[in-house]
């Protein structure tokens, strides 16, 4: 009776259960990669297809717009990229990289800006957006200047 109370004792005990949600955090992070794969092959299939539809055979008249989309769906797979290396490398460090996650955030904030149509945004959102620019330029900034520290 004892060494069974001993052994529910330690499947119960604290470095057990953290060891469980470590391993439970590496599947969800596996399974995450996965799908974020199929997200970027996806993407990549969705943007030949624009570029050979819309891109090549379009009229002069609708290659403006649909440049400025072409570069969006660009950067579409990028942020893609950028997402799936933060889930790798939260899978090799066990710790999510904030620098990784405001450089995404970043592209992510590119993304909008290029693909904005101007004539039918507000100047709150353009002020918006300015903000968001500027607190994640500046957190990169402070981020990386202690990244280098760190490192010397």
């Amino acid at each position: 009776m004892r060494k069974l109370i001993r052994k529910i004792t330690q499947a119960t005990s604290d470095d057990n259960f953290r060891h469980f949600i470590e391993n439970i955090e590496v599947l969800v992070s596996k399974i995450l990669s996965l799908f974020m794969v199929l997200v970027i092959f996806t993407a990549i299939v969705d943007l030949g297809s624009f570029i050979t539809k819309d891109l090549i055979f379009s009229s002069d008249e609708v290659f403006h717009s649909n440049l400025f989309k072409a570069f969006g769906l660009f950067l579409n797979v990028l942020i893609a990229l950028e997402l799936l290396e933060n889930i790798t490398a939260y899978l090799k460090k066990h710790v999510l990289q904030v620098e990784l996650v405001i450089v995404t955030a970043l592209i992510a904030i590119g993304r909008k800006i290029i693909i904005l149509d101007l004539k039918v945004t507000e100047g709150i959102e353009l002020i918006g957006l300015g903000i968001a620019i500027l607190a994640l330029s500046i957190s990169y900034f402070i981020i990386r200047s202690s990244n280098n520290r760190i490192d010397r």
